[in-house]
């Protein structure tokens, strides 16, 4: 018997874990609303959607559902407070409060009250109403609250809003219970309850409820008996049989508390009756576990077993007349296409935002680019100036004496020729240039930039001195760290002076020479190219003084390349050849970073 009841009861709780009590015009006006509230989403009427999710919080709200009401009450809130629309915000704001209080979530409910009386602007009715409620949950006091209670039933008596009266006359019996006059609690519970039983019958039933309770409390179980009688008989009970059974089942509790176990069996067996024959799989379910319980407690098994029996054979009939399952069926699935419907809001809103987002980005970069090119070509002008002023490449520690007199004679000549703009601008250069030999000359590393600095000044000198024999570039990587990075000073101007002095000054046209830094994984790569005479040319039209001295450079070159390695466990290799394709030199130096 216990394996055959526990299968039963699991297979009660599977049928019935997404059943849930929801009146019929609840389902009906979600579904309504529903359709109201997909036209207002494919107009994008703000104001329509808003008055949507508030009527499906009401319905539920009524219906006692308050968890699911808070939630469209909220939404209905957030549109409302975009729209700036004041009266709605307090209505909304009000019934959310109150969603909230009936959970007992205390802080959220406060914080909309005050939200309620702020949006109503100047002294109004809805603005101290909304304000002595949230006094009321405020205070620790007693009296404090019976004070805000009692404001509020003067304002609903004199506007006549009966549904706000008897919620503040319960209120105030929970005041009185809480000061334990139990006269005045009983008094205002029966205030309420005969207010609301005219204007919200779910309101009264919660009133009932609250009043027996009362009783049970204060052990007056035939006031508390009495009182779920005369709820019996009221119109809004008798013509709804789901709530005629549940009104019974509790009166049954109220026996069984009052350990009248008879007396409760009766009830139950009446509330199982009528759920049976008007179709109300929940509350017969309910019936049945409940007398199983008694059964159990008088020890009468044989009655739970044809209790059991029944039920299992009139189960699929019940389940079949059960309207509740179809409308509650219904409302889920509402449910769940307004939660799809919002989701596709949600999308379409994001989609057209970034949409914006793209469409504003796309305009300033145009903005920006066009300023940039705008800026380019006013800085063109200016940048041989600038890689003038770029610091790249070393120096070789003493100046080649030829070098200086060839540079005097320069001097001599824009002297000579009253060209004494070049000859100041020359001489500029040429100080600049050996002050920082000068300054570097000791140090076997110097910072890139110093080292940089120093390569562009004879660059510009040499470029002054053959205006018509070449132009040159200088790349430097931008990957490469130009403010902490060092390297050994003077060990790329040899070759610099080798690719102008041997190669290009020989060109019959223009030529070009190009020196470029780049990183390559953990090394340094340096490339010297031009497009002069070539090595084997150049050697054939030098004298054999040219010769010795180009020898002896780049031997002293390539040896402190070799003591460098020796002693900083450097690496570096230097590389010279010929072009392939074409005439130049090309001079690769790896240097390990």
């Amino acid at each position: 018997m216990k394996t055959g009841k526990f299968f039963l009861l699991l297979l009660l709780m599977l049928s019935g874990s997404t059943m849930y009590s929801q009146a019929v015009n609840v389902a009906q006006e979600v579904q309504t609303q529903s359709k109201k509230l997909q036209k207002a989403v494919d107009t994008k009427d703000e104001s329509a959607q808003a008055d949507s999710y508030y009527r499906i919080g009401e319905a539920f709200f009524n219906d006692g559902n308050f968890s699911k009401s808070e939630g469209y009450f909220s939404k209905a809130k957030t549109i409302y407070e975009k729209l700036k629309d004041n009266p709605n915000i307090e209505k909304a704001s009000r019934r959310l409060a109150q969603s909230q209080e009936k959970q007992n979530k205390i802080s959220p409910a406060i914080s909309n009250y005050s939200r309620a009386a702020e949006a109503e602007p100047g002294p109004s009715r809805a603005r101290s109403v909304n304000s002595n409620d949230a006094a009321r949950l405020s205070s620790a006091s007693p009296e404090m609250k019976a004070e805000a209670i009692q404001d509020n039933i003067r304002i609903s008596e004199k506007e006549n809003d009966q549904a706000d009266l008897a919620m503040s006359y319960s209120q105030m019996a929970d005041v009185n219970i809480r000061q334990k006059n139990v006269q005045m609690a009983e008094e205002n519970l029966n205030n309420a309850y005969k207010i609301s039983k005219k204007e919200a019958p779910q309101q009264a039933l919660e009133i009932n409820r609250k009043l027996t309770d009362f009783y049970v409390e204060n052990k007056k179980f035939d006031k508390a008996i009495e009182a779920k009688k005369k709820v019996l008989k009221e119109a809004f009970v008798k013509g709804n049989s789901r709530k005629e059974v549940e009104q019974i089942q509790e009166l049954a509790d109220i026996y069984i508390r009052k350990n009248d176990t008879q007396g409760a069996i009766g009830l139950f067996k009446k509330s199982y009756s009528i759920a049976l024959e008007k179709g109300h799989t929940l509350e017969a379910q309910k019936s049945v576990r409940k007398l199983d319980s008694l059964f159990d407690v008088s020890g009468n098994t044989g009655a739970s077993v044809r209790l059991y029996r029944d039920f299992l054979g009139k189960l699929p009939e019940l389940v079949a007349k059960d309207r509740s399952l179809v409308d509650n069926k219904i409302l889920e699935d509402t449910e769940q296409r307004i939660t799809q419907l919002e989701k596709e809001k949600t999308l379409k809103d994001e989609l057209i935002r970034k949409k914006n987002i793209f469409n504003y980005g796309l305009i300033a970069a145009l903005i920006i680019l066009i300023i940039l090119v705008v800026f380019i070509f006013r800085t063109l002008k200016k940048v041989q100036v600038r890689n003038k002023k770029i610091a790249l490449q070393s120096l070789r520690r003493e100046m080649n004496p030829h070098f200086i007199f060839n540079s005097l004679n320069s001097v001599n000549h824009f002297i000579s020729t009253n060209n004494e703009l070049e000859a100041n601008q020359y001489l500029t250069r040429f100080s600049k240039l050996m002050r920082g030999v000068m300054e570097n000359s000791t140090e076997d590393f110097i910072l890139f930039r110093q080292e940089l600095d120093l390569l562009q000044n004879y660059l510009a000198l040499e470029k002054t001195r053959f205006t018509d024999k070449f132009d040159y570039e200088i790349d430097v990587d931008e990957h490469l760290n130009t403010q902490s990075l060092k390297v050994p000073g003077m060990l790329v101007q040899p070759f610099l002076e080798n690719s102008i002095w041997h190669g290009l000054r020989y060109r019959t046209t223009k030529g070009f020479l190009k020196l470029s830094f780049k990183k390559d994984k953990q090394h340094l790569i340096i490339r010297i190219e031009d497009n002069g005479i070539g090595i084997e040319e150049s050697r054939k039209q030098k004298t054999e003084h040219q010769k010795t001295r180009e020898g002896r450079g780049m031997k002293n070159t390539l040896e402190r390349i070799s003591l460098l390695n020796n002693l900083y466990k450097q690496n570096i290799e230097c590389r010279i050849t010929d072009k392939k394709t074409e005439p130049g030199v090309s001079v690769e130096i790896s240097y390990k970073l």
